[in-house]
């Protein structure tokens, strides 16, 4: 499932990832995303992830699909887990993010405002 954080307001938009995500709740979480794209040009995100986060195949590709034709329009993303394997994901990751303009970074949950203060830096 997919949730929209109340925090969320103009180019800055938290959600809460928990189990396993469906094609049509990723359709439903990348049209409501495209509509800030819309009004805003960059968005930063703030994800909460839980330990049972998941994608489906589908799901995975949707998601994937959007955010390889959207990277400019990205600017930050903070993901909020407890998971060793998600904190490493992210190091892995936010070096090639960094290539294309995107700030990304790992928080613990203790630190969810520091990550939506990063966000809106």
């Amino acid at each position: 499932m997919i949730k929209k954080l109340p925090e969320s307001k103009g180019p800055f938009l938290g959600f809460e990832v928990t189990g396993k995500v469906s094609l049509e709740e990723e359709k439903e979480w990348i049209e409501k995303v495209q509509s800030v794209v819309d009004k805003h040009d960059k968005v930063s995100f703030l994800v909460i992830l839980d330990e049972k986060a998941a994608w489906g195949v589908k799901a995975g590709i949707e998601d994937l699909k959007w955010a390889m034709t959207h990277m400019k329009h990205l600017n930050k993303l903070a993901i909020v887990s407890e998971s060793n394997i998600w904190k490493w994901l992210v190091s892995l990751d936010s070096p090639f993010a960094k290539m294309v303009g995107i700030g990304e970074k790992h928080f613990e949950p203790s630190k969810i405002k520091d990550a939506w203060a990063w966000i809106k830096e």
